[in-house]
């Protein structure tokens, strides 16, 4: 599944990593960097290169388009950046950093007056390989995906979110917890509520479906 998740987008992520760095004031006149703020850029440049290729893959799959996917996530970089001292004062960094590209998501789609691409996104079609493989007989009988990308989208905000995090991003559940700052359990709880619900949007009996 990971090959497929990296046909989702070019290897277009890192390319804008380094263009965008902690913002500081400095003195008028001031010369090199201070060891701290250095330091600030070595940390943000770090969180950047962990997470960078899916933020762009999360944007891509609410925007629908390859330059507005990095449109929004160079905004992501440009506002946590600004904020990168206070960030890291929170109780957790990766929480606070997926919270601003979530807004900056939202941001673009009130813009354009889009709703969500997910239903139309061609790489959603991961999503269902990946609960294909977890209910083969009951999903197989399917005559179209369109009704399981519908129901994805339809799910509650936390659950959705955990489904395209888990089966599209490649997050572990470890991962989905730290950005969406809720416990493993949660991560599980949502997951695991999530597919029964799909289940019963598809008609598929809920007893059918294995794992969380």
């Amino acid at each position: 599944m990971s090959a497929d998740r990296d046909r989702l987008l070019p290897a277009c992520a890192q390319a804008h990593i380094s263009t965008v760095a902690p913002a500081r004031r400095r003195p008028q006149g001031a010369g090199l960097l201070s060891s701290s703020d250095h330091q600030l850029s070595l940390t943000f440049k770090a969180f950047l290169a962990t997470h960078a290729r899916k933020w762009l893959t999360y944007a891509y799959l609410h925007t629908g388009s390859q330059p507005a996917a990095r449109e929004v996530t160079r905004a992501a970089y440009r506002r946590l950046g600004d904020l990168w001292p206070h960030a890291l004062r929170q109780a957790s960094v990766e929480a606070f950093a997926w919270s601003v590209l979530k807004e900056r998501v939202v941001e673009w789609l009130y813009d354009h007056q889009q709703p969500t691409a997910l239903t139309e996104t061609a790489a959603f079609a991961v999503v269902t390989q990946a609960l294909l493989r977890e209910c083969q007989q009951q999903f197989a009988l399917l005559e179209s995906q369109l009704g399981l990308y519908a129901a994805i989208a339809r799910l509650p905000e936390r659950q959705c979110d955990v489904i395209v995090l888990r089966h599209v991003i490649g997050y572990d559940d470890g991962q989905i917890a730290a950005l969406l700052g809720v416990d493993e359990v949660t991560v599980r709880s949502h997951a695991s509520r999530g597919k029964r619900k799909l289940a019963a949007a598809l008609g598929i009996a809920q007893g059918s479906t294995r794992g969380n």
